[in-house]
């Protein structure tokens, strides 16, 4: 089985398939997925999917791209939505400094609420950083977040800064740039992180693994993450994807039996 656990299957790239493409993953019986809320919006159509298919789950916050979104209103929208039963975390959320908008105080003071609320909540957090690394370990210790854990989603650090998040108890979060040509940390940083400490994830529609860089990622293409994984790790890809499975619904605390 195969649990993508981050995947934006709301976004405008699935609007004419959505439905029959989440119809398939149904039919086959073997996904799990958790559709993650980048945006308020996203949040709320994270939820949807969550209450009409039963392999999707939740997650909801606000991305560092809508920082800006961040306010007491938000806290309790989120706040509300966290409390369904299938919401198994709060996020995206973190800093993204490769372009200077929104400006990296609020984008600091967004991350910092969110940690604090998924704290209060007692929710795993999925943490976008990019080009932020700094600031992202600086706010992920001041506010004890170890304490809820969750996953460094789209990892773009060395080695070095995965050993210190994996120390505060994050998960690896693993999608297509791992079969980049161009790839250099991430697999090194494959390589020296405990298998079990490992998920994987499509981030689609974005980040499509090769042979499909540049197209439209989905699910199924997760298999090329596998691969990809076990032949750095030395493993069969079935294992790839048997503790990976295993190691999500650790993550997110879910409670299932491996068949």
């Amino acid at each position: 089985m195969i649990f993508d656990t981050h995947a934006h299957y709301d976004d405008n790239d699935f609007a004419t398939d959505r439905e029959a493409l989440l119809a398939k993953y149904a039919s086959l019986d073997n996904y799990r997925i958790v559709n993650v809320g980048a945006s308020m919006d996203g949040s709320l159509a994270s939820i949807d999917l969550a209450e009409r298919y039963p392999f999707v789950f939740a997650s909801v916050g606000l991305h560092p791209d809508y920082a800006l979104n961040w306010s007491d209103g938000a806290a309790a929208m989120l706040r509300r939505l966290s409390k369904h039963p299938k919401c198994v975390a709060i996020g995206e959320i973190g800093l993204d400094y490769y372009y200077e908008e929104p400006d990296r105080e609020a984008q600091m003071v967004a991350f910092e609420g969110q940690l604090n609320l998924a704290k209060e909540l007692k929710k795993p957090v999925i943490i976008h950083s990019r080009d932020a690394a700094k600031d992202t370990l600086t706010l992920m210790k001041k506010t004890g977040i170890e304490e809820c854990g969750g996953i460094m989603h789209c990892f773009s650090y060395p080695p070095e800064v995965a050993k210190i998040a994996l120390k505060m108890g994050f998960y690896i979060g693993v999608g297509g740039a791992i079969t980049f040509k161009n790839a250099r940390k991430l697999p090194d940083v494959v390589a020296m992180c405990p298998m079990d400490r490992i998920v994987i994830e499509t981030d689609c529609p974005y980040m499509a693994p090769v042979p499909f860089r540049g197209k439209r990622n989905e699910s199924t293409y997760l298999n090329y993450v596998c691969s990809r994984i076990a032949e750095i790790k030395k493993l069969d890809p079935e294992e790839v994807e048997r503790v990976t499975y295993e190691n999500a619904l650790r993550v997110y605390r879910l409670v299932e039996v491996w068949n």
